[in-house]
């Protein structure tokens, strides 16, 4: 079984961009939400990918992901997932060791910039920057999925 363990922070200084390794547009969508998954498509530059998620449980939970044709994310995004769709750019920033995904949303959640880091387990140690503001990992506000259903715009 495929597991994500992620804790995710605000961004509040700009300072990360001098550490860009690379970055990518997405575009993604969910189509399907039950009490135990979510589904995702998600278009990544010139790929796509259905993603499937389970409930998170401390800031762990499972993860699926298969690559898809992008023609098929595109049509799926455009046809199949609830609005508005998650429009960001994703910045990959190396610091102490490990690769952080800076988030800098646009459309309906402009304004909103997120850090994600993934671990090998919940209690591994990881060197903090300094433009990592307050932890959100526990507030569901933050997950793409409440994003998409309630926009950073409309808080």
């Amino acid at each position: 079984m495929g597991l994500e363990i992620e804790r995710k922070f605000l961004v509040k200084n700009a300072s990360w961009r001098d550490a860009i390794e690379d970055r990518e547009p997405i575009l993604q969508g969910y189509l399907a939400e039950a009490g135990r998954a979510t589904v995702r498509v998600r278009a990544k530059g010139d790929r796509g990918f259905l993603t499937i998620k389970g409930r998170t449980t401390g800031v762990t939970r499972s993860e699926f992901e298969y690559e898809i044709p992008i023609e098929d994310a595109r049509t799926m995004l455009e046809s199949l997932s609830s609005l508005p769709v998650i429009d960001k750019v994703r910045h990959r920033v190396r610091c102490g060791g490990h690769l952080w995904e800076v988030d800098v949303f646009a459309g309906e959640n402009a304004g909103l910039v997120l850090a994600e880091i993934e671990l090998a387990s919940e209690d591994e140690s990881f060197e903090r920057p300094d433009w990592a503001g307050a932890e959100v990992s526990d507030d569901p506000r933050y997950y793409n999925s409440n994003l998409a259903r309630h926009p950073f715009s409309r808080w």
